[in-house]
């Protein structure tokens, strides 16, 4: 079983993705990551002045797209929800609307941004016991137009251990998109430590934003900015505290 950093290390341009793991301080911990190659998906940033969410947000004059823009992360009643776009939002609604997990993840449509198709991928967490659900919304690679969608019933996981999904697996050039979850080990012992641990690998020339929390109590923890780096160090990092209840 590959490491974290050793897995994304491998993945020089991941897109976004989203990593469940159970950090050695024993809390379920989340992360999400932004990376982008364009100047408009790097003109991004997580936002958290709407209580209980989480947005990607545009920065600068650029108009607001579907695509780029959306709640990356919310509370809905008992669940937390995360992922890489406004499919988030609806499957927070399904679920309060009584739907199970596995109903909420089903139906979910990849995006429509050819050629690359990017997958719809998203976490669901109940937070009073910690039960997970890993749900991915793909375009077959056999040039089928309709929607492949997994849903994976995460088991336990143990401490030091976790599973990572990106949109895509790529050196930078050349992208496809990921096809399953990797299993991974982590060293991180909190969320602070987490968001460190994805941030320093994260290659800087496609790194935009990052956040770590801990989702049995919602979507509230640090979030990390490519823009707040120093532009000679890659290696330096800022920090900001997104305040989310």
């Amino acid at each position: 079983m590959k490491h974290l950093g050793e897995a994304l290390r491998a993945n020089r341009y991941p897109g976004r993705l989203v990593v469940l793991c159970r950090t050695h301080d024993g809390v379920l911990t989340a992360a999400y990551a932004l990376t982008g190659r364009s100047e408009a998906s790097r003109a991004r940033r997580l936002d958290g002045a709407v209580a209980g969410e989480l947005a990607v947000v545009p920065v600068g004059a650029q108009d607001s797209d579907a695509l780029r823009h959306y709640v990356a992360a919310c509370v809905a009643g008992p669940w937390t929800v995360y992922g890489n776009g406004e499919q988030v939002a609806e499957v927070a609604a399904r679920l309060t609307g009584g739907q199970s997990p596995a109903e909420a993840l089903h139906g979910l449509e990849y995006e429509p941004d050819p050629p690359i198709f990017t997958p719809r991928i998203t976490v669901v967490v109940e937070r009073a016991d910690g039960k997970a659900w890993l749900g991915a919304a793909r375009r077959p690679e056999n040039g089928r137009e309709s929607t492949d969608t997994t849903v994976t019933a995460l088991g336990a996981l143990p401490v030091g251990h976790g599973v990572l999904l990106s949109t895509y697996e790529s050196d930078g050039l050349q992208v496809a998109t990921a096809r399953r979850h990797l299993d991974v080990l982590v060293g991180a012992g909190d969320a602070d430590q987490l968001l460190e641990e994805v941030w320093q690998v994260l290659d800087h020339e496609y790194r935009v934003a990052a956040t770590a929390f801990a989702p049995q109590d919602g979507v509230k923890g640090q979030v990390r900015h490519a823009a707040d780096d120093g532009p000679s160090k890659p290696g330096h990092v800022v920090s900001t505290v997104t305040t989310v209840t």
